[in-house]
């Protein structure tokens, strides 16, 4: 514990971390289910559930948008929270289909929300993008000049795919999730986070077009450069050694090993993947919740809404250890270690 010496007396100043006040989510109303795709492309409901573990996946309407599926968890998040829409001073954005190029997803959400007298802006690791941005809200917090800040991941990967390419098209869905965090000094909340990246892997899960090395034009379109390319084989095998190497590291120095775990809380991207990962780890699978079956991967936004989903469920309870991990294009990877110290349940069910 540090101390100040001033006038004789030993002043105790408790370290303050960023715990969750509320939290909540956004599902898309359509489903479109492995036998649906099965009439698009090439693959069938056994070939999909067998490589991925996805059943079906929601997908927003074609008018729309990222940040109005972020706003709609935002709201949520600040109903559980039991607080006033103006008095949130920090809005993090996370995602990497915005709605335009700029201005930010944040400040489109905070437009929606109705707080323009608050800071917004966005952070950019992918599927990573909620365990970067909730470590950016805990330093934030821990400077003692925001109070209140709403971090939200959200993404609509459908309006990226190209929805005759089997490799992609099988994979995404789109969601929101969103949290509240305020200052903490009861040791709970966000105890650690680990956040690494690798850019000579940038190949591996990208969209060619539509930025500055290659604008936007008719061939562009017409070539489909706009979509997500993926290299399959090669995210797995990283994201197989991004997830052990991340919990791993987010519990060093900090007094804490994996026994101590209650649940490690995994980007949902395949489920092969999480449970290759769980046997790395030695850890057992049934604490490495999955929903991946219903919503397949919806990016950044898979972390809270799997945390929004526990909460509602009652498994989540005070003084649990969590790990919270995510990898994604980038290459990006890392994890939070929460004590989870967050709101308690008061009724209603995700959709």
């Amino acid at each position: 514990m540090k101390q100040i010496w001033q006038s004789d007396r030993v002043h105790e100043i408790k370290r303050v971390n960023a715990r969750f006040l509320g939290i909540g989510a956004a599902i898309p109303d359509k489903v479109v289910t492995n036998l649906d795709l099965e009439s698009m492309v090439d693959t069938s409901d056994e070939w999909i559930r067998s490589r991925t573990g996805i059943t079906e996946r929601r997908v927003v309407s074609d008018d729309s948008s990222t940040s109005d599926l972020g706003t709609e968890a935002c709201l949520a998040a600040i109903s559980s929270a039991g607080i006033d829409p103006e008095e949130i001073d920090l809005i993090i954005a996370c995602t990497s289909s915005p709605d335009m190029i700029f201005p930010s997803t944040a400040c489109m959400i905070q437009g929606k929300l109705g707080i323009p007298s608050c800071a917004a802006f966005d952070v950019m690791a992918v599927c990573t993008g909620f365990i970067y941005a909730l470590s950016v809200a805990d330093a934030m917090i821990r400077t003692d000049r925001y109070r209140k800040v709403l971090v939200v991941g959200a993404d609509a990967f459908s309006k990226l795919i190209d929805w005759t390419d089997r490799n992609t098209c099988i994979l995404f869905g789109d969601g929101a999730g969103a949290a509240v965090l305020e200052p903490s000094d009861d040791g709970g909340g966000i105890l650690n986070s680990y956040l690494k990246a690798d850019g000579s892997g940038w190949d591996q899960l990208y969209v060619p077009a539509g930025g500055t090395a290659m604008p936007a034009s008719a061939d562009t379109v017409q070539n489909k450069m706009h979509s997500v390319r993926m290299r399959g084989a090669e995210v797995f095998k990283f994201a197989v050694r991004a997830i052990p190497e991340a919990c791993t590291e987010v519990l060093r120095g900090t007094g804490h090993s994996l026994d101590d775990v209650d649940f490690i809380i995994p980007h949902q991207a395949n489920q092969r993947i999480i449970t290759s990962a769980a046997k790395k780890l030695r850890f057992p699978i049934e604490k490495m919740p999955s929903n991946l079956d219903r919503f397949g991967n919806t990016s950044t936004a898979s972390i809270p809404i799997l945390l929004d989903e526990m909460w509602r469920s009652g498994a989540l309870q005070s003084g649990q250890l969590l790990i919270t991990v995510g990898f994604g294009s980038g290459l990006t990877w890392g994890a939070n270690l929460i004590r989870w110290n967050g709101p308690k349940f008061v009724g209603g069910d995700i959709n």
